[in-house]
C-alpha cells in the first residue's frame, strides 16, 4: 500500500527521465568530455554562487569514499559521528578506497558530532607519535540519520574545530536537497560559506534514477579526485547519462521543489500519528523523515495492511522511521493515518 521505507524504493522524476532520454541519441564524446557534464559544473557553480568543480559518480557511497580518500593520507583520521553513513553503511568502504586510513566514530545528539568530543579526540591523537592515526578531516551528514539539520551556524561551528587543528570538512549530502529545503538557506551557506570544502550531492533519493556527484569547492584538487575516481571503477565511458539526470533534475529548481515537497509529507505523517494510542512522535519533523514510538500492535496492524517501514532500533525497541519522497502523495499520507487512527481506535 504505502511504502515509507525510504526515499530510494521511489522511481524517478519524469523531467529526468526525459533529460535522460534526450541524451540517449546521438554521438558524444565519452568519460565526462561531453556537453551535459560541462553544463552540470556550470549549473553547479551558479547554485554554489563560486566556480566548482564536478565529478558525477553512480552511488552515494562512491561519493562519500572518494570524497573523504582526497581529504586523508593513508595514516589519517576522519572524524564523523557514530550513526553516519559513512560509518554504520558503507562496508569499510573508506578504509579501502584511502589506502587503510582510520574512521573515528563520535557521540552527539541529535545526529550531530559533539564539538567537546571532536576537539577532544583531535587533541589526544595530535598528542602521539606514529602509534596512532593522525587527525586529517571531518565528515558530517546534513540531512542526518536521525532526520536532524546541520545549520549553517551549526556548520560553521564544526569548521571553526576544523580550522582551529588543520582539519578538512566533508558534507555527506544524500539528502542535501532536503536539507536546503527545510533550512531556508542558500546552499552556499550551509556549505562553502560556512567551511565544508568538499560535498557529496545526492541526486538518487531526490528523484534520479542512479547519480550523485563528489563537488569540490576548490577546483584545484579536480585532478587528483580524477584519477581516485577512475581507479575506483566510477568513471564511466557514457558520463553523459549521469550528469543528464542531475542536469534535468537541477533544472527550473526542480530539485528543490521535490524536496519540499517530501518534507511535507513527512511533516503530515508526523503530525497525523503524534497522540494517536500506541504512538508518539520522537522529535520535530525537520526534513524528509519522521521517527514514531509505535507499539507493537499498531506497527503489526499497519504492516499487515501493506504498509511498510523500517524500524530504528537506536531511538529504541518500538522506534521506527518514516521516509517520505518526492513520489509520497497526500493520498499516501491519509491511507496510512486512516489505517492508523482505526487500529487505535480498536
Amino acid at each position: 500500500m504505502v511504502n515509507l521505507c525510504s526515499d530510494n524504493v521511489s522511481g524517478a522524476l519524469p523531467q529526468v527521465v526525459e533529460a535522460l532520454a534526450a541524451a540517449a541519441s546521438g554521438p558524444a564524446m565519452p568519460y565526462g568530455a561531453d556537453p551535459w557534464t560541462e553544463r552540470l559544473e556550470a549549473r553547479l557553480s551558479e547554485v554554489f554562487e563560486r566556480e566548482v568543480a564536478v565529478l558525477p559518480v553512480a552511488s552515494g557511497t562512491a561519493a562519500n569514499v572518494l570524497s573523504l580518500a582526497g581529504l586523508t593520507p593513508p595514516w589519517g583520521a576522519v572524524y564523523c559521528h557514530l550513526d553516519g553513513h559513512v560509518n554504520v553503511d558503507e562496508c569499510g568502504a573508506f578504509e579501502f578506497f584511502s589506502g587503510g586510513a582510520k574512521l573515528i566514530d563520535l557521540p552527539g545528539s541529535e545526529g550531530r558530532i559533539s564539538l567537546s568530543a571532536l576537539d577532544r579526540a583531535v587533541v589526544l591523537a595530535g598528542e602521539h607519535d606514529v602509534h596512532v592515526a593522525q587527525p586529517a578531516a571531518v565528515s558530517i551528514t546534513n540531512v542526518t540519520e536521525v532526520g536532524t539539520l546541520y545549520t549553517p551556524a551549526q556548520v560553521s561551528e564544526v569548521a571553526e574545530v576544523c580550522r582551529r587543528h588543520g582539519l578538512s570538512l566533508h558534507m555527506d549530502g544524500a539528502r542535501f536537497a532536503n536539507a536546503v529545503a527545510a533550512l531556508g538557506c542558500s546552499p552556499a551557506e550551509v556549505t562553502w560559506k560556512a567551511g565544508v570544502e568538499v560535498l557529496s550531492l545526492g541526486g538518487t533519493k531526490g528523484g534520479c534514477l542512479a547519480a550523485e556527484a563528489v563537488v569540490l569547492f576548490d577546483p584545484a584538487k579536480k585532478r587528483e579526485m580524477e584519477f581516485r575516481r577512475k581507479k575506483a571503477g566510477q568513471l564511466f565511458s557514457k558520463m553523459r547519462f549521469l550528469s543528464a539526470q542531475l542536469v534535468g533534475w537541477l533544472e527550473d529548481g526542480l530539485w528543490l521543489k521535490a524536496a519540499t515537497h517530501a518534507n511535507a509529507m513527512a511533516a503530515r505523517l508526523g503530525v497525523g500519528l503524534d497522540g494517536l494510542d500506541g504512538a508518539r512522535l520522537l522529535g520535530p519533523v525537520e526534513a524528509n523523515m519522521a521517527f514514531v514510538d509505535l507499539a507493537e500492535p499498531l506497527r503489526d496492524g499497519l504492516r499487515a495492511r501493506g504498509h511498510a517501514f523500517y524500524p530504528a532500533a537506536p531511538a529504541g525497541p518500538d522506534a521506527v522511521r518514516l521516509v517520505a519522497s518526492f513520489e509520497t502523495t497526500e493520498a499516501d499520507v491519509e491511507t496510512f493515518l486512516a489505517d492508523a487512527r482505526a487500529l487505535a481506535e480498536g
